[in-house]
């Protein structure tokens, strides 16, 4: 590796060790990173807003559990991605970071977009989500179905996790166990009574579960990845967890390990849920159009009858803000991190003296966010569920580049090892070619007015413009951007230093 000092780079030290951004060390363990990488994916949120569209899909209906089981199979070669390129640098802009040794400057700039465009277009909805199920819970009905009153709580909703986000890592992380922990808990109650009620009494429409459901070669190929569409979503958001691994303890080995934890506990969530709450009601109750996008609330007043289907509401309500907040969390260390290596304005880079956290990109992403969910909301219910397909496209974008920059920064080590082959090449290549394939796919189906729920625009889908319009906006910018940032443009390429991986953490005397 080329020795870089830290005047001419801007982010290593002459040791190799990252510098300092001024964010809290060791504030935060291996729980707190293991929490906010699945408080991020919104379990319940995603489970209730998504499950019935899954087994809706032509082909799928039972086999929802076997789809589930096939999107975790990416996520879970790309987590190793990210367990080892954290491993070699623990920076908070995370793929931002490694996509610029790896692949280059330009490649890593559009990576970091890829990043900021995918949170703030998920806000709008977390937000809803969170404001209507805080109505639903305190039984003011009428206010649930009121977009006024629904715009004033997702405002809220933002202003209040922006706020904490703002105040500290640690004061975040207390809140996460917190809200997670409720949220598993119920999940786990929701799921053993639904088994007992299955198995014991048999409700109408209920039945057993059988092998074939988590079986995907029980499903036809073009099934399986219309499903899959779907599924990928749902797991998005494991990597914040790694995002703050600056403030964690074990930052080159804790964040990682978290995120490859975090995507098997999410998977075995996701699919005895799915598979509960299908015994229960079958493949009917799930596809009834009026209980589609909320099924849980459904299955619960199904499940648990008055008044304890609200604890499935507070599972929804818990599982958006939590969300809400680690998607802040991410996005605020991402442009930071950006603006440390001298890619965007200063700004970005300025932490908080007292809170020690990025306080003028925690504060610009709750701004955004609040103006995103303010436009979104006032154009339509169809505006809104096409923007929440339309994050497939940028996540697919960063997920398959860190699966890339991983193959390219290690391609030294490849080959001293059939551990190192697999899981430093194997691996993330074969996560980052399925969602490239993903997001290929999505961009031919979701071309396709019938296929998405608001009117095209001068012949293109809504979810285009967003998606993929966004990232292409990203591309201009990043274009635009290096005339005035001609130093973190002119970085060269970096591969892993031999042996990197053999050393200890502690003596480990350069990440890249």
């Amino acid at each position: 590796m080329a020795s870089i000092d830290s005047a001419a780079d801007g982010h290593l030290r002459a040791s190799g060790e990252v510098v300092d951004k001024g964010l809290k060390k060791n504030a935060i363990g291996y729980l707190s990173n293991l929490v906010i990488g699945v408080a991020s994916t919104a379990p319940a949120y995603s489970l209730a807003a998504t499950l019935g569209f899954i087994v809706a899909v032509s082909g799928v209906g039972v086999h929802a559990p076997a789809v589930l089981l096939v999107s975790f199979v990416p996520m879970l070669m790309i987590a190793a991605a990210y367990k080892y390129l954290n491993r070699a640098d623990p920076d908070a802009g995370t793929t931002f970071a490694w996509t610029t040794r790896a692949l280059g400057p330009g490649t890593g700039w559009v990576n970091g977009w890829a990043i900021f465009l995918s949170d703030v277009l998920v806000m709008a909805s977390l937000a809803q989500i969170a404001g209507i199920y805080t109505f639903k819970l305190f039984g003011f009905t009428e206010l649930s179905e009121s977009l006024p009153a629904i715009i004033v709580a997702a405002v809220v909703w933002i202003g209040l996790m922006t706020w904490i986000c703002y105040r500290g890592i640690e004061l975040s992380a207390r809140i996460q166990q917190f809200l997670l922990g409720a949220e598993i808990a119920i999940l786990t109650v929701f799921a053993v009574v639904t088994f007992v009620k299955v198995y014991a009494n048999h409700p109408a429409g209920s039945i057993e579960p059988a092998f074939a459901w988590f079986n995907p070669f029980a499903l036809s190929f073009k099934a399986l990845i219309d499903g899959v569409l779907l599924g990928i979503f749902i797991y998005w958001g494991w990597d914040s967890g790694v995002a703050v691994n600056e403030e964690s303890e074990d930052a080159n080995e804790g964040p990682g390990r978290a995120a490859v934890m975090s995507t098997i506990l999410l998977v075995l969530i996701y699919v005895i849920v799915s598979a509960a709450g299908q015994a229960y009601g079958g493949t009917h109750l799930l596809t009834n159009p009026e209980n589609q996008s909320d099924v849980l609330s459904v299955l619960g007043s199904h499940v648990f009858g008055f008044p304890w289907d609200k604890f499935l509401i507070i599972a929804v309500l818990t599982s958006a803000s939590a969300s809400t907040q680690t998607t802040i969390l991410p996005t605020a260390r991402t442009t930071l991190s950006m603006a440390h290596w001298k890619s965007i304005p200063k700004a970005f880079g300025k932490i908080h003296p007292r809170f020690l956290t990025p306080g003028f990109s925690t504060l610009m992403m709750g701004g955004v966010s609040i103006l995103w969910t303010l436009v979104i909301l006032n154009l339509s219910e169809s505006a809104l569920e096409d923007s929440i397909v339309a994050i497939g496209f940028p996540i697919c974008f960063y997920y398959g580049f860190t699966g890339i920059a991983c193959i390219v920064y290690y391609r030294h080590e490849l080959t001293k090892s059939v551990r190192d082959f697999l899981l430093l090449g194997i691996a993330p290549l074969l996560g980052a070619l399925m969602l490239f394939g993903v997001a290929g796919y999505a961009a031919v189906y979701y071309g396709h007015a019938e296929n998405v729920s608001s009117k095209p625009i001068l012949g293109i889908t809504l979810p285009l413009w967003m998606g993929i319009g966004g990232m292409l906006v990203g591309v201009i910018l990043m274009i635009v951007s290096r005339p005035f940032f001609r130093d973190f443009f002119s970085r060269r390429l970096e591969t892993a230093k031999p042996g990197l991986l053999e050393e200890s953490v502690e003596h480990a005397p350069a990440r890249f």
